[in-house]
């Protein structure tokens, strides 16, 4: 609290040469000529000697004590993600108060990289650009979530995907059910090739370029060039046949309907139409009527 300590304190500003820091002392000086006289006063002799009863113990403190401020930083700051080391470091330096790393056993800040990863602290990896971390967070908070959200993507799992798996497993079971039992799964036939097979023994196909004369020259019938021929653009396509007509062709092509030729050598009667075949029924049917109701 004096002036002098409240002047080094303004003059101060700004970060300083970490090599002209003695951690022993928490003293920062501002040039090698300061940190020459620091290291000969006897203050700092004093506190050496304390130190070098058990270098190693207060080595282990300052490493513990960094590795845990950095993490601690690393996981409010950025969490779970990817983030550039030097980063981070540079967050971390910004304390004026804070542990320095020349008193830690790590001389650079890729080997505490590297401790992290080998620790299982952080995910570290290397690029082009430096190294880079990301926080793994093992607190059973966190933990107990990651097993909730596994256990609900396994609840998602689809019928189908189930339905597979069951398959599957039966496949395996049988599969290992035959091989323990020794019995030879039946090899399937070999599947036919598919494709265009050339059978040698068809005769040759023989193109012929020659115009053929056309049956009606052939045989002597003089067609009427001057005729159109019929034009399929007329035709009704909802036309509908006729069903009498159809009836009628059917039962003359039958061998019941047809009536046959007179002995005396007459002409061949013409077939009956369905109308007419009905009303001789109804005919005969009203005779027959008339001659029970006579008798009667």
């Amino acid at each position: 609290g004096t002036p002098k300590y409240l002047a080094n304190k303004m003059k101060a500003k700004g970060l300083q040469r970490l090599r002209w820091y003695c951690q022993v002392c928490e003293k920062q000086c501002r040039d090698e000529n300061g940190f020459k006289c620091h290291a000969q006063s006897e203050s700092h002799l004093r506190q050496m000697l304390v130190v070098g009863e058990s270098a190693g113990k207060h080595i282990a403190d300052y490493s513990s004590q960094f590795q845990h401020d950095f993490v601690q930083l690393l996981s409010r700051r950025f969490g779970t993600k990817r983030v550039k080391a030097n980063t981070v470091y540079q967050e971390v330096i910004q304390d004026r108060s804070h542990l320095h790393m020349n008193s830690t056993r790590w001389v650079t800040l890729t080997e505490f990289v590297k401790h992290l990863g080998r620790t299982g602290v952080a995910r570290v990896d290397e690029t082009e650009k430096g190294w880079f971390i990301a926080w793994i967070d093992n607190s059973p908070k966190a933990l107990a979530k990651q097993e909730a959200s596994m256990k609900k993507e396994r609840m998602n799992v689809s019928d189908e995907q189930r339905e597979r798996t069951l398959i599957e497993e039966q496949i395996e079971r049988a599969a290992a059910e035959a091989g323990a039992s020794g019995s030879k799964p039946e090899e399937s036939p070999p599947a036919e090739e598919l494709g265009l097979k050339r059978d040698e023994a068809t005769e040759k196909v023989v193109l012929s370029l020659t115009p053929k004369t056309s049956t009606a020259a052939s045989s002597g019938i003089k067609l009427n060039a001057l005729k159109p021929a019929a034009n399929p653009l007329k035709a009704n396509p909802l036309k509908r046949p006729n069903v009498f007509k159809q009836a009628a062709a059917a039962s003359s092509s039958s061998p019941h309907s047809t009536q046959t030729e007179k002995s005396n050598g007459k002409k061949r009667e013409a077939p009956m139409t369905a109308a007419e075949r009905l009303m001789s029924e109804d005919q005969e049917r009203k005779r027959r009527r008339m001659e029970r109701d006579v008798t009667a």
